[in-house]
């Protein structure tokens, strides 16, 4: 039988759809009949009912009808389903036959009519018709074949019971009933389990079972019902994986479980395209494992059953041939086709029939048949983000392909899942694959991976017994002494002759003898810490490292050179350790030598060197440790860790030590615990350390916009003197930048800082220095802000050391910092008030106000006020001259000081937000500053101040005081401030104080023109001492009500102060001149 026989046919596999025919087309030779023919079958949508249409000519000969069975007495039958009858009701006989003929029309239009024919909405139409009757077709076969059951008895015709209820489904699906299809493959299913199953029918049941099986769950996955096809599986497969058959075929039933495992994959990822969502832990890559497991059964199965010696021939003649070809019923022996007799009646036949099968089993590729499923599961379980299902199944991958002597692709995917293992710390399987993977490379003679692999399989990581890795430690040092290795056990005898003469043209090629190999993705027989002594060092101290060594293959091993590389190459040459010695010498027993690692017991290297000055405030990282393992007369090999040290096994270690709480024994004296060494790859190399010291001095807290002066005093304690002493002073960078906008720096106090000087000043030269001598710097800083600055003094100089007998000129610093706060120097206070000192909360237009400002000292030190200085916006007017009332003014802490200025301001409209008043201006320094310390402006912006215009002003004239019983002359002056001519009623109300001539309470009534002033004069007479209210003057305007007597007793003064009568004769005398 062919290797291909477990394949399903096509015919099972595809949708049935109905067959119709079309003949009277021709489409190779008429244009319009091909329209026709493309109308029909090009470029079918989903949505068109499912036909499958086909062209024949007029005379094609289509299978004849047999005639039909009147009774099933007599009849045997052969088998269950016929090979051929699918593919006859799919593609052979036709369920509607159309046939087409061109008519002869001679109307003019018929070529349009013609074309018309041809177009889609006819075609779609005839198709719904053609389908209308294809359905009707198996209908009525579905029928011809249940009319067939009354026929049968369950005695002799248990076979047909099978075969019809099949036909059943399968017309009920070429006529799209597919939930009847489903039931009745259901029904055919459960009576093939029924069938008496023996060694001489058990392949033809267990194969209608499968294409039976496939059927029921392709229905259910077609059906969005993924449940039902997975239960279905798993009671198929319950129920037919013990079903075995003959003992010497047995690879045949692994094959058949292999593929029915496929398959159902197959069917599930197909689903799963069409939209069905599957989860991690039910998906198809699981069906394609189990497929590769019953293939590799196969394989094992045929390797002990297909074994005959080479004298065994095929026999002949071919018991597998048949005269058509093929064989008459689905699952037959092609040597006993139709023989249903549980008896075999020619056991010779039946030998030879098995022999054959065995020897053509011989022939199957099993391991690309295995690959091949492998592949579809790895593929799977990537996309359902399994990733260990996916390295345990890339292994199988490689060992097949390594048993298919395809070692390329067996180390490529044996490479690829060995960092997975080794990550996890799976060593049992990591040590199986590198043993794998060695084989691989030894049959290859691939002199780089067999290197590899042997260093690891010597290491920790690997759990091989002492004497496997003594064996491949022997054959590590052959390769290094340029010999060839002995073969690997276990491998093919023909293989290991052809590696033999690959190792030999190895060794006789002339080419690169170095193999660089990086440790840190594999697990070595060595492993290596790197440790700084500490994590940083002065430039004027040498630089001391150690490399801790320890190995663990099975016997003392000798190296020939250690080297350490850093990021700095120039400090590569003093950081080698160097041996001479043969390749033979590798594994000598010599324990003594400076290079030798004895297994288990921790090697420790120190270096030292010295750092140049310019890596001062730089890292010093080694970025390489290399260990060479034999000589450039064979081949050595260079170890080589990146960093520090460590591999792929190096962090878990360390973690699984940090947290365990095993004592740990007892060493000699020098000797150390591995774990207890933590490494360290990295140092800083930082300046030599200062010996000066940088004192500053100062007078907080700083005021706003002054020269604050800070005394800078460096003092020499170093014992030899100093260089080229720089200062660098200034605010301290990193802060925020709009401290850096509004701080600057200088050493010239005697000019005010502008925004051009910097906040910080670098480098700036002061001299030499000798042992004990001092120097002083004044800085002199401006903030332009209050709040918190640090500020930063930096002092480096140049001197002379040695070390390690070497002169070196060392740069040292030293830099201190202070934080200075800023604050205003002065808190102002300025408010409006009238001339009767009462306060306005808006002024009016040309009428004098007074402007009362109020300045308090915030500074803790004494201030000398030097000057002030108003000035006014142009809004503004001043009614008298403008002079400083505070020069040369002395404030301590807390004390104020305060000035009146008085002002008017025009009639300027309305104006939102008030009227700007000007600018407030205080020139100071601290009384303690220098004198050539320049004074301080401080500017205060002055509020602004609403402006109201009003009808009427008034202000009246009279003396500062009265005398009792004098008279008191008062003179009202009414100014009309409008455009209007103003009618005014004025009266004053009488007083108990006073006596007045003139009208009283009978308002008298004037008018005044726009612009122009009246005058009024009245005589009081006061009555009695003290301060008293003069008579109240009352004001109404006619043309603006409101105006009101409130607002009027602004501009007037409301009171007098009244002196007692000097003489008794002065009072006479008065009287009588009022009269």
């Amino acid at each position: 039988m062919s290797p291909t026989q477990w394949d399903f046919p096509v015919e099972l596999c595809c949708r049935p759809m109905a067959f119709v025919t079309l003949t009277g087309l021709d489409v190779v030779y008429n244009a319009v009949h091909r329209a026709v023919w493309d109308a029909f079958c090009a470029n079918r949508r989903a949505d068109r009912v499912p036909i499958s249409f086909k062209v024949l000519p007029g005379d094609h000969e289509y299978p004849k009808c047999r005639p039909k069975r009147t009774s099933y007495e007599w009849y045997i039958p052969k088998g269950i389903l016929k090979t051929g009858w699918m593919n006859k009701h799919l593609n052979l006989v036709p369920a509607l036959v159309v046939v087409f003929y061109e008519l002869d029309w001679d109307e003019p239009q018929w070529k349009e009519k013609q074309s018309e024919c041809a177009t889609r909405v006819e075609i779609v139409r005839l198709e719904n018709a053609f389908y209308e009757h294809a359905q009707t077709y198996y209908y009525t076969e579905i029928r011809r074949v249940k009319s067939h059951k009354e026929f049968l008895n369950k005695t002799t015709h248990q076979l047909l019971f099978v075969r019809h209820q099949f036909k059943i489904a399968f017309f009920s699906e070429l006529k799209q009933d597919t939930q009847n299809a489903l039931k009745n493959y259901r029904t055919a299913y459960n009576l093939v389990h029924e069938l008496r199953a023996h060694e001489t029918n058990i392949l033809e049941i267990k194969t209608m079972a499968g294409f039976i099986n496939y059927k029921i769950c392709r229905l259910c996955f077609q059906h969005n019902t993924p449940l039902d096809a997975i239960a279905q599986f798993r009671k198929h497969v319950d129920l037919c994986k013990k079903k075995i058959g003959s003992a010497e075929l047995s690879f045949e039933h692994a094959a058949w479980m292999s593929k029915q495992f496929q398959a159902f994959g197959d069917l599930f990822d197909e689903a799963i395209k069409l939209g069905l969502t599957a989860i991690q832990t039910q998906n198809p890559g699981f069906y394609y494992q189990q497929a590769a497991y019953y293939a590799q059964e196969r394989k094992q199965l045929a390797k002990a059953l297909c074994h005959h010696e080479p004298s065994v021939t095929y026999p002949s003649p071919d018991p597998l041939e048949t005269q058509t070809g093929v064989l008459d019923f689905y699952g037959q022996r092609s040597w006993r086709q139709g023989i249903l007799s549980f008896d075999l009646s020619d056991p010779e036949k039946e030998k030879a029939g098995i022999l054959a099968v065995q020897l053509k089993e011989r022939s199957v590729v099993h391991s690309e048949i295995i690959i091949t499923l492998l592949s579809n599961a790895v593929a799977q379980f990537k996309k359902y983000k399994c990733p260990r299902m996916k390295s345990h199944l890339m292994v199988q991958m490689g060992e097949e392909y390594y048993y298919a002597k395809d070692y390329t692709k067996a180390l490529k995917l044996l490479d690829y899942v060995m960092c997975d293992y080794r990550s996890e710390g799976w060593w049992t399987l990591l040590t199986s694959i590198l043993t794998t993977a060695l084989k691989c490379s030894y049959l290859m003679a691939q002199l780089k991976d067999y290197i590899t692999y042997s260093l690891e399989l010597l290491g920790r990581a690997s759990t091989l017994k002492d004497d496997q890795k003594s064996r491949i430690e022997k054959n590590l040092i052959n390769v290094l002494m340029n010999e060839s290795p002995d073969p690997e056990p276990d491998c093919d005898i023909l293989a290991v002759k052809t590696a033999q003469k690959l190792w030999a043209d190895r060794i006789s090629l002339a080419g690169s003898n170095v193999f660089t190999i990086g440790v840190q993705d594999f697990v070595p027989f060595v492993q290596c810490k790197a440790k700084f002594h500490a994590p940083s060092f002065h430039v004027d101290v040498p630089v001391q490292f150690d490399i801790y060594l320890k190995a663990d293959c099975p016997h003392p091993i000798r190296f020939s050179k250690l080297c350490v590389s850093f990021n700095n190459q120039e400090y590569n040459q003093f950081c080698v350790i160097e041996e001479a010695s043969k390749a033979s010498e590798v594994l000598e027993n010599l324990t003594q030598g400076k290079m030798c690692l004895v297994p288990g017991k921790t090697r420790k290297f120190l270096f030292k060197f010295v750092a140049k000055t310019e890596d001062v405030g730089k890292k010093i990282e080694i970025t390489s440790v290399d260990l060479v393992l034999g000589n450039e007369a064979g081949r050595c090999v260079v170890l080589s860790w990146q960093g520090g040290g460590g591999d792929a096994a190096s962090a878990q270690e360390a973690l699984q030590a940090s947290r365990s709480f095993k004592r740990r024994p007892k060493l000699a004296a020098g000797e150390v615990h591995w774990d207890s060494v933590v490494g360290q790859a990295s140092t800083m190399i930082i300046s030599r350390v200062p010996n000066i010291s940088v004192h500053l001095r100062h007078d907080p807290p700083a005021l706003t916009n002054e020269m604050y002066c800070l005394l800078v005093t460096v003092e020499s304690h170093e014992k030899t003197p100093i260089r080229d002493v720089k200062l660098t002073a200034g605010l301290k960078p990193g802060q925020d930048a709009n401290l850096t906008q509004k701080t600057h720096v200088t050493l010239h106090g005697t000019e005010l800082c502008d925004e051009s000087y910097p906040a910080l000043l670098t480098d700036i030269p002061v001299g030499d220095l000798h042992p004990g001598e001092q120097l002083e710097k004044m800085l002199y800083i401006r903030c332009g802000t209050v709040g918190s600055r640090m500020f930063l003094v930096y002092v480096s100089y140049l001197i002379n050391t040695t070390i390690e007998e070497k002169e070196i000129i060392c740069k040292c610093h030293k830099d201190e910092t202070v934080t200075i706060e800023t604050i205003f120097p002065f808190d102002v206070a300025v408010k409006f008030v009238s001339t009767k000192f009462e306060h306005l909360e808006r002024v009016y237009a040309d009428i004098p106000f007074l402007l009362m400002t109020d300045v308090l000292s915030a500074s803790p030190w004494a201030l000398t006020v030097i000057s002030s200085e108003l000035r006014l916006a142009p809004s503004m007017m001043p009614v008298d001259q403008l002079e400083s009332q505070l020069d040369k003014v002395v404030l301590q802490t807390g004390e104020s000081a305060s000035e009146c200025f008085c002002l008017r301001c025009p009639s300027t409209g309305n104006v939102e937000g008030g009227v700007a008043t000007g600018h407030y201006i205080i020139s100071w320094k601290r009384t303690s500053a220098m004198e050539n310390i320049p004074a301080i402006s401080t500017v205060i912006t002055l509020p602004h101040v609403i402006v109201e215009n009003i009808p009427l002003h008034v202000n009246a004239d009279l003396p500062s005081f009265g005398r009792v019983r004098e008279s008191l002359p008062v003179k009202y002056h009414l100014q009309n401030k409008t455009d209007l001519v103003q009618d005014v009623e004025v009266s004053v109300e009488p007083s108990d104080a006073f006596m007045f001539s003139g009208l009283k309470q009978v308002p008298i009534r004037l008018r005044i023109l726009p612009g122009t002033e009246q005058e009024m004069l009245y005589n009081f007479y006061p009555l009695m001492a003290g301060y008293q209210q003069l008579p109240s003057l009352n004001i109404n305007l006619l043309r603006f009500p409101n105006f009101t007597n409130q607002l009027l007793r602004r501009f007037i003064p409301t009171s007098i102060f009244v002196k007692r009568l000097a003489h008794p004769d002065l009072i006479r005398a008065d009287v009588s001149s009022i009269f």
